[in-house]
């Protein structure tokens, strides 16, 4: 969990990455439901950026009638990233970080 929570720690601002992508960076390939289980375990006082972790084809994973849907969309919107109608538009606002960034944080 804690190489998950890790990788979701280091997605900037303005940016977002998929539950895929998140599993692999973290070392668990094919482990996109163990990323949405690790998120769903953070202590809150780990306060993860949650809300920029997408679903596949950049989709707000979750309910459309919940909440936290609501939420993560007014977060998103909030950080400059164009929400429409439940999805982001990957090319423009994923995530893709360098070998560096990875090791050392964001600059």
């Amino acid at each position: 969990m804690e190489s998950i929570w890790r990788v979701v720690a280091a997605i900037p601002a303005g940016r977002v990455s998929t539950y895929g992508e998140v599993a692999r960076l973290a070392g668990l390939p094919r482990g996109a439901r163990q990323v949405g289980r690790a998120l769903g375990k953070a202590p809150a006082s780990l306060k993860l950026p949650w809300y920029r972790v997408i679903g596949a084809g950049g989709r707000i994973a979750l309910p459309k009638d919940s909440a936290g849907y609501r939420t993560q969309i007014r977060k998103l919107r909030a950080e400059g990233i164009n929400v429409d109608n439940g999805r982001v538009r990957l090319p423009e606002f994923q995530w893709a970080p360098d070998l560096d960034e990875l090791i050392w944080g964001p600059p």
